[in-house]
């Protein structure tokens, strides 16, 4: 046998080999083609359609960075000190929508996940010659998160948690960083709310909440007796006017808040909201978190350049306590702004009681 013989058998033992294998391998499917995700701009930018669906989804959120000091919020360090406060926060929105024969059908979610270092102070005793308290302060760094606002809506009906009805009806006071130094309403609770908007810019709504008594607890009724909070708006070119009604069934107070928003410019606006509480004096009311009987707000919103934003606010109320913050909000680059801000607190009927606050923040939306 030569060279040439072998070869020709090598060669043909290797085509029959190969051929075995070829018969029993296994035939890969062609991948199926991928369905790419579809963009939804019938609520605006940032929706998608979700696969397979026709709900449009959406997921936003920002980080957001804060740092303040300053007498006006009385910040104590582990040392005994005054000292800044720092808190950083991720904020995730989740919004889903999808179209009925009912209208809109909504889900939206918002969590906030916060790192905030926290002072407190604990009553340990008394002193047996003077009766004074003995305290005990404690300085930590806390890691918490809370659902902000969880609910449902179809057409005008929402059902869940989210801020009152008293508060976002006539809408949160300003642009300032700390609009609530004189409160104008209570913010979380849980609701069952229906809005009707009208093709002239006319809103009435009306809503049943469970309320907090005082801000203390969760949640108390009576007799299954729920909040009742109602509102008519209407809205121009020339601005906005409202007015809105929470009634505690708890306390069996009343609470009445009216707002105004006109329109100076394309880029200049200014506000000036009153409100007034049923409840004696001393007394509690969930939808009248001011001191004394009546509380007043002023502000304004002024566009200077694509940028910068100037915000300024006044509260005042029955209790002489009076609040001032100014601040400027500048957009870096699109999605990252730094806004500081100045503030000023006073209460007229106290000595010594004025106090300055500033307060620095970063957030970079997405």
């Amino acid at each position: 046998m030569n060279a040439k013989s072998l070869l020709l058998g090598s060669a043909a033992a290797l085509v029959a080999v190969s051929g075995a294998r070829a018969a029993d391998a296994v035939v890969v499917a062609e991948p199926e083609p991928m369905e790419y995700v579809r963009v939804c701009d019938v609520y605006g930018t940032g929706f998608f359609y979700m696969p397979g669906t026709e709900t449009c989804l959406k997921v936003s959120g920002y980080i957001r960075v804060d740092i303040r000091g300053g007498d006006a919020f009385e910040f104590i360090s582990n040392a005994g000190e005054e000292t800044y406060n720092n808190r950083a926060r991720f904020q995730l929105r989740i919004d889903a929508r999808t179209e009925t024969e009912l209208g809109t059908l909504r889900s939206y979610a918002q969590i906030n996940f916060n790192y905030q270092a926290l002072y407190t102070t604990t009553v340990v005793g008394f002193d047996p010659d003077t009766g004074e308290a003995i305290t005990s302060t404690s300085y930590d760094n806390n890691d918490f998160f809370a659902i902000e606002h969880a609910y449902i809506e179809l057409g005008g009906f929402r059902v869940g948690k989210t801020d009152s009805y008293f508060s976002t009806f006539t809408d949160y006071a300003s642009g300032v960083l700390n609009d609530g130094l004189v409160p104008y309403g209570p913010l979380q609770t849980l609701q069952i709310a229906y809005t009707y908007t009208g093709a002239n810019g006319f809103s009435a709504g009306i809503a049943l909440e469970q309320g907090d008594e005082g801000g203390v607890g969760g949640g108390i009724t009576e007799d299954y007796a729920p909040y009742v909070v109602g509102g008519v708006s209407l809205k121009q070119g020339w601005g906005k006017i409202g007015v809105v009604a929470g009634y505690d069934s708890w306390e069996d107070a009343v609470a009445v808040k009216g707002r105004l928003d006109l329109t100076i410019t394309e880029t200049a606006s200014v506000f000036v909201m009153g409100a007034w509480d049923s409840a004696d004096e001393g007394g509690r009311n969930f939808y009248a978190p001011w001191g004394g009987k009546w509380a007043i707000w002023g502000g304004t919103a002024v566009k200077f350049t694509d940028k910068a934003t100037f915000n300024a606010e006044v509260g005042y109320d029955d209790f002489e306590n009076l609040s001032v913050a100014a601040n400027v909000r500048y957009e870096l680059v699109p999605g990252l702004a730094v806004t500081p801000e100045i503030i000023y607190r006073d209460n007229f009927d106290l000595d010594d009681a004025d106090a300055w606050g500033a307060h620095l923040r970063f957030q970079r939306n997405f």
